[in-house]
This record gives structure tokens, C-alpha cells and sequence, in this order.
């Protein structure tokens, strides 16, 4: 029928595109065959006799026998086994005379003549007893076997969709015709729209087949549905491209591996993993270090990228000889994703074998054993033991997974060990300072002609440092917008103490008098964020049990709201003991939850099911223990099998374990697709805040969001580490580098000449030992403090002129300087030894004067002090917890009041109550400007009067008096502010009695507003119940709705002049029209404009 577009012709437009790439197309129904043979036989024929010409008839059918009939137990072994053989060939010997053939179903060389691309429709496919058929709607096939399969929906018809379109080839086609898929890796799904052209796997869940937005990666990404249709065809099966992913980019663990599962990279992995390897190639003919870094947003598949990235420069770079991968990872994530996978992938990596190395010793005799091959996995606690060669080949690659926390947990300074800060039991020679070493020289004495390449999620600036500048990188933001994560939702909740303000001044006077008295900048920003989080007022027993009680609303509510949905959810706090103790809120508030059952109430489980099942209690705490921690404590948190224990439950999704609390653990590496909701009670910032909120960014069925619910106020933290995990450049540059070594050099030569008539040698003296330099640091703290000459200092920033001061605040102002410059050239490895000797040096002679003394200003001292503040300074040790304060309807509810009354603080009660009408009126004024404008006005005039009546008190009231005349003022405003709250309530449920929508109701304000201020008679008004309805204005206000949702129903008419224009003509007829304003007026009109743009920006 003319007008009307069929699946079929979709169909059709997809395989013009495809012909346009190199592909024949012919329809199913034109090439002869039985219906249960699904290779092209002639196909394969001819190909075999091109490129083998010397293969005899016999042993052609043979080698096509041989694929035909591969064995295996399963579907799943069937696939992978074919697929092996179809990648990697195999060798025939021909019977009758011994003739050996390297057969290779498909060539793999770029741009060769030998393999025939053939596209095919309506290829009907036959099964069963009564010769039932499945028709798939396009087969893609190379030399006559068959390798991917689309299945199509109309994109016109929204009850046919990808769903559909899955179910059909996973459920119906893998259930009727396994005789076809078991050729196929590959399948993709399409509808043609926004989204929904993907590629995937016949063992790809529905949730991870993804878009491929583009042909190659400096391309910007498809947007539209059509282009990503084109985009997918041009970058997957553009025949060469297709090659290369079929051989290279898809993944089967070893056979071994129990877990059916078959993986297609996307195309950020695809592209990455290219310019990685180039990159890799380039710095390894020019024998640099720095391989590069990768910038993959945690969650979108960066351990694979490795993994890809493996295998091409094993069998793809011939330059590197087969080289030897050695990856550093942080102790932590062994049994993580990372090690795992790459454990259970010899076969994909073809290197070797892949090992877990225990120690540095073993390391270097796995790799004098083998000139090349090789996947070892060492972590980095171990590699930095010690420093030294392990081996002087150039044809090693050094992978660090994670490379921000495999850096930032190295010291930078001294390490001290003397036997009063240590509990073994060590000789002589093993006390001492020990000087420590960047990461970079670690690497780089280990594998002085390596190739190193760094990956993370979170670069800092010492990855750029040591593995060079990003090579590609893959933003968060991007990840969500290809749906290969799911976005993040922020909720604030208010949950805090107040201090009084003068007492917070005195803190900051504090902390200024210790920068002064030589306190470092790194110590006091130490401080400050280890007193934002203060234990005595996050560890407040009232505010962890509101704390408790608010979680157990809030997840009950949400696994009531999607019954149907697995939601797990982590609490993350800032000390272990505070853990604890709300673990035992919880317990005295929902004493249910320590019951241990395998699964939830409610769950149908089969009896298999169950007997995988662990018993479990639905919340736990999950920690090491320390070896102080009370009894209780201690016996709860018990050995590391208990952690393993609880590790593999929380990742069964249908465990009853569903709730746990962490402090440090599980918040990096740690993938559990179902973890949906993240409560926060813990400071963070940069890196580690974007690795715990990312928790809960993994994509899972029902899944839409995850879920970040802040109780300590990180909104700031995360704007900051959004901004910089999604920019163009991370790290200082070599000129920035250059710079801070030259100030290092004249900060060590000027503390240098503090010691002129001091041995400071056993610091110069690389053979000095470790014990000669701790008994040297004493001596030149005693020798500092003892000198009674003042030296000027050179002005800081802000000031206008040297300052004369003692020795010791001199020595201790120039060593500041001398780490800020440290800081930089440590980890970028410029430092020699003597330079980097004597700056530990100086920098540990600093924290011993600190700690010898009076006025001992290191970040510890500083916490108690302030913390002695605080303590001083509550004035209410009850929590603020206004709840759902995003939820416009509970603010205006008597509940919200009720909990306002439960404010002690008059002062806090107002700015609580001012703060959310604020946002509730701007909110209000997203849609109804004129009504939202008078209530702004309101508020404005009662915070105009508060001010000016404390401003005016007079001076016989600045006494005792004043704090009572205070507080009334302060009352006077607050019910001021309640009667606009409640106004306002009313105001925005005015529409149920109008009748009109709460949108239209934007609409009749401003006609009504416009009447009563230019003074036109326009309908009769009726007061009911308070309420004055003007029936001709409500039938106005909905005609103009009505003609803003007809033109903004196909196109952002915001954004479109001609659109725009046409709308405003409209609008001004429906006035005209309807006799509204009775005589013409610009100013009416356009105030009614004004009201619709702002309508439509917002809504």
C-alpha cells in the first residue's frame, strides 16, 4: 500500500547499504539447497578451489565435512568450537599421498580476491518432524558459511520491537534451528531508530547488545537512527573491518572455564585497542618507556579493552616478537574481574601460559626462562618491594591495571623503621631510613627496556607522568549516552550538626597559626577533610540512628516500588567503628534483617537454585579487622574467608544478602550489576569519589538508574571529579615538570647551606646505611631547633615583603616550598638519587621538629585540637534529616512541619525552611512564572525585614536582651515563612479545583494577572471556596496549551526560527480570535509569550 513502510522494506534498505560495502546479495529463495543445509555449498567450493587449487574434489568435501560435523557436548561447545576452527584453520593431510594443506575456511588478509561476501534474505531454514521453517530476515555469510544474523522490526510499528527481535534469535531460533547459529558469533538486532541498531553475540543478554556510533574514531558519534544504521554497516561490515573483528574482537573463555559466554568488543574498545597497540608499536621502535594511558570511564569495559589490546600485540605486531605482558595490579583486585579474566584466557591471548606471580624472586626466574610469551600477574605491593633488574629484554609490556591506585598508595617519603614504631622483631640492619622510590623508577629498573601502558578510570597526574599522555579515552558521560552504563541520580539529604559561627572562625584562626608556624599545606587540607567528617559528629549515636532509619524507609520503599527487580545497595562510611555502629542501629531497628535465609521472603527459587544458595542475613558489615578493635567488633568482622564468603553472596543476585556496609573494601573493582542504590556517609573526592559513586552505574535488567543518596554533602566533591574525569587533559606538562625542578634545585640549595659545618653525607652516601640515616635525621632536628640566628623569608604570595623569623620556621617554610616542588618531579622520575635522597631527607627532618617541638603541627595534632573545638562548640547534637526534599509535594505536607518543629535551633530552622522554599519556588517558576514571581516576592520582603530588624537593633538591646530579642525575630520570620510555604502549597493544588491541568493553570494565571493589571473586563469570576474561576479564561488557557503541544509534538520549536514565528502567529490569532485583551495591546501580548517560552524551556 503507498504510504505505508513494511519491515520488508527495511529489509531492502538494509541490504542496498550492505551491497554498497562489497556484499552480493541474493534472495534465499533463489539458491538451491535443502532447507536444513545451511552452508552455501557452492560458495565454499569455489573458494577452496581458488585458493587451494592443488585440493581434489575428495578433499574438498572433507575439509567442508570437517567443519559440518565438529563435535561438542552443547550449543555453547558446538559455537565456540566452530567458530575456533572457522578463526584458525586447520591442517589437512590428504590420504592418498600425505600432502599437507593449511586450510583456512576464511582469509583474514586485508583486501584479498579469495573470499566471496554474500548477503542473503528470507533464508528459510527447516527443522523438526514436520519440516517446520524459520526464515531469519538477513544472513550474512563469507565463503558459504554463515557468521552473523539480523533480525529487523518495522520501525514504523511501535508494538514490534528489538525485544522482540532478541527473543526471536535467542529464544525461538536457538531453540528451533541450533543447526544455523552454532556458525554464527555474531548477530545484531535493529528497528532502525534512536539506539536501537545492535550488535551482539548469540550469548549476549539482551541488555548488553550496544550501538556501534562509528566508522572510525575520530568520527563524531551517529545520533540519529538512520545514521547509525549506516554507521553500524560501515563500521562492522564493511567486509576488511569485518575480518578483523571476527578474528581479533571476539571472545570465548578457555574450555575449562565452566561459564558459558561469548563477547563482541563495542566500538570503543575496538578503537582504543587499535590506538594502543600503534601507540605501543611507535614508542617501541623508538625505545621509549611510555607506551601510553588509557582513560576508560570505570564500568564500560576497560578490563577487556586489555584484554583485546593483549591479544594484537601477541599475534599482530611481528615487530615485538611475542612479547612478554607482565600486569600490576593492586592487591585488591586479584580476585577481581581483572585477574580472573585473564586467567581463564590463555587460549584468546596466545602467549602462553597465564600465572599469578607470589614475589618479585619468582617473577625473575619465570621471565630468564622464556625469551618471549607470557602473561604474568604480579601486584604492585609485591613488584615495590624491592628495587632492581628483572630482566633487560626490550620485548616485555607492562600493563597497569588501575594505574591511579597503584600509584597513589606508593610512599613519597622516608620510610622509617626503629623499634618504636614497629611490632616484629627486626636486626640491626633492618631499622633505619630507608630512602623510597617513585613508581616510575621501580618500573623502570625492573624493565629498563620495557614498554609501559597504563589503564584507569580516573587518571591523576602521576599516570601521565610514568605511561605518557592519554591515547584515547572514554568518558563516563559518553558511556551513559551509549547506554553501555546507566546514569547516576543524586539525592541529597540534610544530615548534619550545627557549630556556632564564632567558634568555626576560631578554628579557621587556628589553622592559619599553624600554616604560619611552618604547619604544611598538605597536612592542614589533611585536617580539614578528616574534621568535615569529624567522628564526634559523624559517629553521633542520635544521627546514625536517624541515619538507620532513613535507609530502612527509603530501600523498603524502592524494592516495594519495582517488586520485581533485584536492587542490592552499599552504605559507605568513614570509619570502620562507625560502620559498626550503625550496623547495631540497624539491628535494634530492623532485628529481621540478621536472620539468615538463603533467598528474600517472596522469592520462587527452584530447589537447584536454592542448594547454589549460601545463608545469609539480608545486611552485613564487610571489613578487615584491626588488631585493636573491641571484642565484639573483632569476632564480627572475623578472617578473610568470611570476606570471600560474603564477597561471592552479594554477587548471586538472588541472595538474601542485599544490603552491605563498607568503609574502604568494595569500592573499587567490584562489579555487582545489581547494586542500585549507594548510600553515602563518607568525604570524598577525585578519584576515589568517581570510583565508589561508579558502583552502581552498571547496567542490569529493570535497572534505570543507580542511585546516590548523600548524607555528608559530596554534591560539590562530584561536580569537581565529573568535570575533570571527562576533560581533554589530565597532568602536569614537561615544561610544568622542568619548571618545579628548577625550584627544587634552589629550595635544596638553600636548606643546604642551613647545614653548612653538618654531616649530612649518610644522605649523599648511597652506601650509607639505613640506621647511620635515622641517628643523622635526629641530629639535624636538634641541630635546627638549637640555632639562634633570624633569616629573613622570602614573601608569599599576598605579601609585600621578606619576614624575619627564627631557623626552625625558616627551614620549615622552604621545605613547604621544596615538597610542592617534590610533588611534581617525583613521580615523573627526574630526581637523581642524591636529589631525591636529600629532599626525603629534609622533608623527614621537618616532621621530626614538628613532633620534638611544642607547637607540633602535623595533621594529627591539628584533629585533635579542632576536634576539642567542635566538641566545645555543639550546640545541638541532634540531626537535621529533612527528607525527599525533591519531592515537591512533601514539603507543603503537615508531616514536613512536624519535622521542622523537631529543629531545635530557631536560626536553623529558618534557614532549612528559606533554602527549600527557595527551591520549591524556583521549581514552580519552571512552569508558572507569575504565580511563582509572587511568592518570590513574598519571601524577598520577609528576609528584607528579618535583616533590617537585626540590623536596627540598638544598643541598650546589645545586651543579655539581645539574644531573646534575636530569637523572636527570628520566630516573627519563620511563621512568615510557613504561612508563604503554606500559601504556596495551596497555590500549586489549585488546579484540582479549577479544573484544569497543573500546566494549563500557568496559562490562566497570566491571563487572569493581565486582566486585573490592565483593567479589562474578560469573563465573569466566581469565588468557590476561596478559589476565583473565570470559566472564558480556563477555556483560553487551554486552547493555547493545546496549540503549544501541536507544534512542540515534532520539533524543539525553541531552537527553530520559522517554527517559532508560526507559533507566535498562531498564539496571537487564538487572543485575537477569543477577544483577548478587548482592544489590542503589545505588552499583553507579549507578557503572555514570555509565559509560553519559559513554559517550554522548562517543561
Amino acid at each position: 500500500m503507498p504510504g505505508k513502510y513494511y519491515e520488508s522494506d527495511y529489509e531492502e534498505a538494509l541490504i542496498d547499504l550492505l551491497r554498497e560495502q562489497g556484499w552480493e546479495y541474493t534472495h534465499g529463495e533463489q539458491i538451491p539447497r535443502h532447507n536444513r543445509e545451511v552452508l552455501l555449498t557452492s560458495d565454499m567450493t569455489t573458494y577452496l578451489q581458488h585458493r587451494y587449487n592443488e585440493l581434489t574434489g575428495e578433499d574438498i568435501e572433507e575439509v567442508v565435512n570437517k567443519l559440518r560435523y565438529v563435535s561438542g557436548q552443547t550449543h555453547f561447545e558446538l559455537l565456540r568450537n566452530t567458530y575456533y576452527l572457522i578463526r584458525d584453520g586447520y591442517r589437512y593431510t590428504r590420504h592418498s599421498d600425505g600432502k599437507i594443506f593449511d586450510i583456512e575456511y576464511v582469509n583474514f588478509e586485508q583486501k584479498n580476491d579469495y573470499n566471496i561476501y554474500h548477503c542473503v534474505n528470507q533464508f528459510e531454514v527447516g527443522y523438526g518432524l514436520k519440516n517446520d521453517i524459520r526464515i531469519p530476515d538477513v544472513m550474512l555469510f563469507i565463503n558459504g558459511i554463515p557468521l552473523c544474523i539480523f533480525e529487523l522490526k518495522n520501525p514504523t510499528d511501535s508494538s514490534a520491537t528489538i525485544a522482540d527481535a532478541y527473543e526471536q534469535i535467542h529464544t525461538r531460533y536457538k531453540r528451533d534451528i541450533p543447526h544455523l547459529l552454532r556458525y554464527c558469533p555474531l548477530s545484531c538486532i535493529s528497528d532502525a531508530t534512536i539506539n536501537n541498531t545492535k550488535l551482539g553475540t548469540t550469548y549476549t543478554p539482551y541488555e548488553h547488545y550496544y550501538a556501534w556510533k562509528k566508522v572510525h574514531n575520530e568520527d563524531f558519534v551517529a545520533q540519529k537512527g538512520i545514521d547509525q544504521v549506516k554507521t553500524i554497516v560501515a563500521g562492522v561490515y564493511e567486509p576488511n573491518r569485518f575480518l578483523e573483528i571476527l578474528r581479533d574482537y571476539i571472545y570465548f573463555p578457555d574450555k575449562d572455564f565452566a561459564q558459558e559466554e561469548e563477547i563482541v568488543c563495542r566500538y570503543p574498545q575496538f578503537f582504543a585497542t587499535r590506538m594502543l597497540r600503534d601507540n605501543v608499536l611507535t614508542a617501541f621502535a623508538a625505545g621509549d618507556n611510555k607506551g601510553g594511558t588509557y582513560f576508560g570511564a570505570t564500568g564500560c569495559g576497560k578490563t577487556y579493552t586489555m584484554m583485546f589490546l593483549a591479544r594484537q600485540l601477541s599475534l599482530r605486531c611481528k615487530e615485538l616478537d611475542s612479547p612478554t605482558i607482565v600486569m600490576i595490579v593492586d592487591r585488591d583486585d586479584l580476585q577481581t574481574q581483572a585477574g580472573k579474566l585473564f586467567l581463564r584466557s590463555e587460549e584468546f591471548l596466545s602467549l602462553g601460559a597465564a600465572k599469578v606471580i607470589a614475589n618479585r624472586a619468582i617473577l625473575k626466574t619465570e621471565l630468564s626462562l622464556r625469551e618471549s610469551g607470557g602473561f604474568f600477574i604480579c601486584t604492585i605491593q609485591k613488584f615495590c618491594e624491592e628495587i632492581g633488574e628483572l630482566n633487560t629484554r626490550k620485548n616485555i609490556i607492562c600493563f597497569s591495571d588501575e594505574a591511579h591506585r597503584t600509584q597513589i598508595r606508593l610512599n613519597k617519603q622516608l620510610k622509617i623503621r626503629d623499634r618504636k614504631n614497629v611490632d616484629e622483631v627486626f636486626d640491626d640492619e633492618q631499622l633505619g631510613a630507608f630512602i623510597t622510590k617513585p613508581y616510575a623508577e621501580h618500573l623502570h629498573c625492573a624493565f629498563p627496556n620495557a614498554t609501559f601502558v597504563g589503564f584507569t578510570g580516573t587518571p591523576i597526574d602521576e599516570t601521565i607522568q610514568v605511561f605518557g599522555q592519554i591515547v584515547d579515552k572514554y568518558t563516563m558521560q559518553q558511556s551513559v549516552d551509549d547506554e553501555i552504563t546507566v546514569a547516576l541520580k543524586y539525592i541529597p539529604r540534610i544530615a548534619k550538626v550545627t557549630l556556632d559561627s564564632e567558634k568555626v572562625k576560631t578554628i579557621d584562626k587556628y589553622y592559619k597559626k599553624c600554616f604560619d608556624e611552618g604547619a604544611t599545606e598538605e597536612d592542614i587540607v589533611a585536617s580539614k577533610k578528616a574534621m568535615s567528617a569529624m567522628e564526634v559528629i559523624l559517629a553521633d549515636d542520635e544521627r546514625l540512628e536517624r541515619l538507620a532509619d532513613d535507609i530502612i524507609k527509603h530501600y523498603t520503599t524502592a524494592c516495594n516500588n519495582k517488586a520485581d527487580v533485584i536492587q542490592k545497595a552499599m552504605i559507605v562510611c568513614s570509619k570502620r567503628y562507625i560502620g559498626y555502629k550503625l550496623l547495631n542501629k540497624f539491628k535494634k531497628l530492623k532485628p529481621e534483617w540478621f536472620k539468615e535465609k538463603k533467598s528474600p521472603d517472596g522469592t520462587f527459587l527452584t530447589p537447584e537454585e536454592l542448594k547454589k544458595l549460601p545463608l545469609m542475613p539480608t545486611i552485613a558489615m564487610v571489613a578487615t579487622r584491626g588488631k585493636n578493635d573491641p571484642k565484639d567488633m573483632y569476632d564480627y568482622l572475623g578472617k578473610k574467608s568470611r570476606i570471600k564468603k560474603l564477597d561471592d553472596a552479594f554477587k548471586m543476585d538472588k541472595s538474601n544478602f542485599r544490603i552491605v556496609i563498607v568503609v574502604d573494601m568494595w569500592i573499587t573493582g567490584f562489579d555487582v550489576p545489581c547494586l542500585t542504590f549507594l548510600y553515602n556517609d563518607k568525604p570524598l573526592q577525585k578519584q576515589s569519589l568517581i570510583q565508589t559513586i561508579s558502583r552502581v552505574n552498571r547496567k542490569y535488567p529493570g535497572k534505570e538508574f543507580g542511585f546516590i543518596i548523600d548524607y555528608i554533602g559530596i554534591r560539590d566533591n562530584m561536580m569537581k571529579a565529573m568535570h575533570k574525569y571527562g576533560g581533554e587533559s589530565f597532568g602536569p606538562s614537561d615544561d610544568d615538570v622542568q619548571q618545579a625542578l628548577e625550584a627544587l634545585i634552589i629550595e635544596l640549595d638553600i636548606l643546604n647551606k642551613l647545614f653548612v659545618g653538618f654531616d649530612i653525607s649518610p644522605f649523599t652516601n648511597p652506601n650509607a646505611k639505613p640506621l647511620e640515616r635515622l641517628e643523622c635525621l635526629s641530629s639535624a632536628a636538634d641541630y635546627i631547633i638549637t640555632l639562634t640566628k633570624q633569616l629573613n623569608v622570602s614573601p608569599e604570595q599576598g605579601m609585600t615583603k621578606p619576614k624575619l623569623v627564627s631557623v626552625k620556621t625558616f627551614f620549615l617554610t622552604h621545605v613547604k616550598r621544596l615538597c610542592a616542588a617534590y610533588n611534581i618531579c617525583q613521580p615523573a622520575n627526574t630526581l637523581d638519587n642524591e636529589k631525591l635522597s636529600l629532599s626525603q631527607c629534609f622533608m623527614a627532618v621537618a616532621s621530626y621538629i614538628r613532633k620534638t617541638s611544642g607547637n607540633k603541627h602535623d595533621a594529627e595534632s591539628m584533629n585533635r585540637a579542632v576536634e576539642k573545638m567542635v566538641s566545645e562548640a555543639l550546640k545541638c547534637n541532634s540531626v537535621i534529616n529533612i527528607l525527599d526534599t525533591d519531592v515537591e509535594e512533601n514539603i507543603f505536607s503537615p508531616e514536613f512541619v512536624s519535622q521542622l518543629d523537631n529543629i531545635k535551633l530557631p536560626a536553623t530552622k529558618l534557614e532549612v525552611l528559606v533554602k527549600l522554599l527557595r527551591r520549591s519556588i524556583k521549581e514552580y517558576k519552571n512552569t508558572n512564572k507569575i504565580a511563582a514571581e509572587k511568592y518570590e516576592e513574598l519571601l524577598k520582603k520577609t528576609l528584607e525585614e528579618y535583616h533590617n530588624r537585626r540590623a536596627n537593633l540598638s544598643p541598650e538591646e546589645a545586651t543579655s536582651a539581645q539574644n531573646e530579642a534575636i530569637d523572636e525575630i527570628i520566630r516573627n520570620a519563620t511563621q512568615q515563612a510557613l504561612d508563604i510555604l503554606a500559601g504556596l502549597g495551596e497555590d500549586k493544588e489549585s488546579f484540582r479545583k479549577l479544573g484544569l491541568t497543573f500546566e494549563e493553570k500557568a496559562f490562566y494565571d497570566i491571563l487572569i494577572h493581565l486582566r486585573d493589571k490592565h483593567n479589562f473586563e474578560y469573563g465573569k469570576d466566581k469565588n468557590i471556596d476561596g478559589i476565583i474561576i473565570n470559566d472564558k479564561c480556563k477555556a483560553l488557557a487551554k486552547k493555547i496549551k493545546e496549540l503549544i503541544d501541536i507544534q512542540s509534538s515534532f520539533t524543539d520549536w525553541l531552537n527553530n526560527s520559522n517554527v517559532r514565528a508560526e507559533l507566535n502567529q498562531k498564539i496571537f490569532f487564538c487572543l485575537y480570535n477569543n477577544g483577548y485583551p478587548p482592544q489590542y495591546n503589545d505588552e499583553v501580548f507579549d507578557q503572555v509569550m514570555e509565559q509560553v517560552e519559559n513554559f517550554k524551556k522548562n517543561n
